[in-house]
Order: structure tokens, then sequence, then C-alpha cells
């Protein structure tokens, strides 16, 4: 399940353009300007420009946000990178980036 500003969502890919929220291709975007997202389940892939923060309770193929904090839970089998944006996570097979922020492992 994936909970969007306290709206509650069920997909496997979710990508946030240009204020746009698309879950598996539907738009789903919310009227609030302020985005936070969460996943109470593992997700594929998860793409967004800018929100406040991502939050993950399962594992994830790959995460990457433009601006936003990044906090997962279970483990990446891919790679977690925000340009501007904190990222805390477990274990990543893949790489963490941030340009401006802290990861925390």
């Amino acid at each position: 399940m994936i909970n969007i500003n306290g709206v509650s969502y069920h997909g496997n890919n979710v990508t946030i353009i240009n204020g746009k929220v698309l879950i598996d291709g539907k738009d789903q975007t919310p009227n609030e300007k302020e985005i936070n997202i969460t996943v109470h389940a593992n997700i594929d892939t998860l793409k967004v420009d800018v929100c406040q923060t991502v939050r993950v309770a399962g594992q994830v193929g790959s995460v990457s946000t433009v601006s936003g904090d990044i906090k997962i839970a279970g483990d990446v089998d891919g790679s977690v990178s925000t340009i501007s944006g904190d990222v805390e996570c477990g274990n990543v097979a893949g790489s963490v980036s941030t340009v401006s922020g802290d990861v925390s492992h």
C-alpha cells in the first residue's frame, strides 16, 4: 500500500515529475503542494523530483529523488540517490549518493 498525504493507493511503481504523482502510470496527484510518500510494502521503483519525505517500510528495487529525504526500513536491491536530502536505509546492493545531505546506514 502507498500512502500519499494521507490517501492510500496500491501499486508497484511511483513516479513524481513536475508535481504530478503517477502510480503504475495513473495520475494520482494530490491537491496539496507538499508531498509526503509512505509505502507500507515492497516496491520496485520510486522516482520523485520533489517531495518532503519518502518512507518505505519494506524493501525497494531503486529510489531516486531530486529533492527530499529518503527513509527505507528494509534493504535496497538497486541504488538510492538524491541531490538534496538525507538518506536512511538498510543494506544497499547498488550505490547510495546525495549531493547535499547525510547518509545513515
